[in-house]
């Protein structure tokens, strides 16, 4: 009996609004706008911080990048004619990380060059990165054909490389991939694997691959092509001396990553007179850009919650006049014995059923705003439940909250006045 006179309030509510059709409409737009912002906003925020935190993920929550980097003694002696620049890190280096922290479970030293790629008439300059088979545990990338690099490979001194996706498809075109013979730079390599790769910044750390790099087994890297590389621009000849670009840690437990990064640079900073390397913790980067996304969405929540206050106030406003407007039909209601909280109900009803249609309007349009914005600018939206339902619980909140003052002052117009209103 009770759910039966709450349906029949609702129907008799929504009857009420329909009698003012265009008032009702323009009364909840202050809501549509608010629930539509709160969703637009929370699903462009949600995308812009997965696709940040996806790329710091990519680097490994549990791993320490050490980079090479040129100091500044060596950047402003690089301009001198024929000038050798002798900076970065050394093998010695990664015996040293590797063997002075227990808390680490495995390392992968790096050698970076740059050199032409040819298969016949097709020619691509790659990165050609000189590692261990490590690497491929530390940045793990999806294995598209064939195998990646084996012990057996560095302890043979095979000729062997695995390239990139991209690199593949521009240099083994309309070709069987593995087992062709690939020249890099003078010396020819056997392709044995294909990875997929990512390319771009997390923060302000390199992702270790990128689109271009063919992997080669790293003694055979130095072997073939040295600890010096020679640049030649605009009539000055650039000669630099690296042993290693990069040694990627990865740390046995997540607590560790932090304590060992500082030891790491501690312990460099014994080893090397100028400061030429870059300890990079992409953990710390995640725990900024996860605390970065709370504050975001605290602010973007705040401006939409503006809109809703609006909405709201819109609300009151407009029930108050209906409550003026309809002084007569309350007497007449409460001369045959309606009691206040059943006008109050009828009331609160009509305002919480006004918030609720514009805030399921709204939440159409907050999904519909983040689809265009994917669609035509190509920027990355997500959309949550939290999103939907966290305005609609809102809009509801701000029916009772809005409307209850007008309900109650209804409730409290006395019988007798309100049947002489005219």
């Amino acid at each position: 009996m009770h759910q039966i006179k709450i349906v029949r309030n609702i129907l008799l509510g929504i009857e009420n609004l329909l009698l003012h059709k265009l008032r009702s409409l323009l009364t909840t737009l202050g809501i549509v706008f608010g629930v539509g912002s709160v969703v637009a906003m929370l699903s462009v925020g949600e995308g812009a911080s997965k696709e940040a935190m996806d790329q710091i993920r990519k680097l490994g929550s549990n791993n320490i990048i050490v980079s090479a980097i040129k100091s500044i003694d060596d950047e402003a002696a690089s301009t001198t004619h024929s000038h050798m620049s002798i900076y970065g890190l050394t093998y010695e280096d990664h015996v040293r990380v590797a063997e002075s922290f227990d808390t680490i479970r495995q390392t992968a030293p790096v050698k970076l060059v740059r050199k032409e790629g040819r298969l016949r008439e097709r020619a691509l300059e790659l990165r050609i990165v000189g590692t261990t088979p490590e690497w491929f545990e530390l940045v793990r990338r999806p294995v598209l054909a064939g195998r990646v690099l084996l012990e057996s490979d560095e302890e043979d001194q095979l000729a062997v490389a695995v390239l990139t996706e991209f690199g593949a498809r521009r240099l083994l075109a309309a070709e069987s991939t593995i087992g062709q013979s690939l020249r890099l730079g003078s010396d020819y390599f056997e392709v044995v694997g294909i990875v997929k790769s990512e390319s771009g910044q997390a923060g302000n750390i390199q992702i270790p691959d990128e689109q271009i790099d063919a992997y080669i087994p790293i003694g055979v890297a130095r072997k073939y092509f040295g600890d010096i590389t020679t640049r030649r621009t605009a009539g000055t000849r650039e000669r630099e001396m690296v042993d290693l670009h990069q040694i990627i840690v990865q740390v046995g437990s997540i607590d560790d990553v932090e304590p060992t990064a500082a030891g790491i640079e501690n312990m460099l900073g014994n080893f090397h007179k100028k400061k030429d390397y870059l300890v990079s913790v992409p953990l710390a980067l995640l725990r900024q850009a996860e605390a970065t996304k709370r504050t975001f969405n605290i602010v973007l929540g705040s401006i939409a919650g503006i809109s809703l206050l609006v909405g709201g106030i819109g609300i009151m406003n407009i029930m108050l006049a209906s409550v003026t407007e309809r002084t007569q039909e309350i007497g007449i209601r409460r001369a045959i014995g309606a009691k206040r909280r059943q006008i109050i109900g009828q009331f609160l009803i009509e305002t919480v059923v006004l918030s609720i249609i514009g805030g399921l309007i709204g939440i159409g349009l907050g999904v519909l705003v983040p689809f265009m914005i994917t669609y035509f600018a190509g920027m990355a939206t997500v959309i949550t439940v939290g999103s939907i339902v966290l305005p609609l619980v809102i809009s509801f909140g701000v029916g009772i909250i809005f409307g209850l003052y007008p309900a109650v002052r209804a409730a409290n117009v006395d019988p007798i006045v309100a049947l002489r209103h005219e």
